[in-house]
């Protein structure tokens, strides 16, 4: 039979695992639908990590520091060490690329294809222009230090989403 302080310690452990699950199947999906055709700046990146982190943060709650005896809030990489699951960001840029190759697989003629590489007609604003699908999808893939994004093989597509999900993002 447990004593009270390890009974209290398997509730939360499971509480949190639910919680974590919840996370996972609901919210996650409903903040990265249609992530595929996001363009985002590095603002917005930076807001979806935070978003990430402040979920987390409720998810497991305070830690109780050893030496002070205080409670404090969770670093972020300590938070990365409990979730175990990949960063919001590696999913939205793996989904981003997984999506390329089916289209680069369907092929110059569809109209899916001539939006994602095509060049837009006409003046454009002022200013520096804007970074275009094509442009997240090279950045990407230089990351990961994969060069020709076009032609390749499924299976070298497949390998290359799993490079990206494992990949480390800051």
């Amino acid at each position: 039979m447990l004593s009270f302080g390890a009974e209290s310690f398997v509730l939360q452990f499971s509480i949190q695992k639910y919680k974590i699950k919840i996370y996972r199947t609901i919210i996650l999906p409903v903040v990265l639908y249609g992530c595929e055709t996001w363009s985002l700046a590095l603002r917005e990146e930076r807001r979806l990590r935070v978003f990430e982190n402040r979920v987390l943060r409720r998810v497991f709650g305070p830690k109780r520091d050893e030496i002070t005896g205080e409670w404090r809030k969770l670093h972020n990489e300590e938070l990365n060490d409990l979730c175990c699951s990949p960063n919001i960001l590696r999913v939205k840029k793996s989904r981003r690329i997984r999506r390329a190759g089916h289209v680069v697989c369907m092929g110059e003629r569809r109209g899916v294809y001539r939006v994602l590489v095509g060049k837009p007609e006409g003046k454009r604003p002022m200013g520096r222009p804007r970074r275009r699908r094509e442009d997240n999808i090279k950045m990407d893939l230089q990351e990961v230090g994969y060069g020709v994004w076009t032609g390749s093989s499924s299976d070298r597509w497949r390998a290359l989403v799993n490079a990206v999900m494992n990949f480390r993002v800051p």
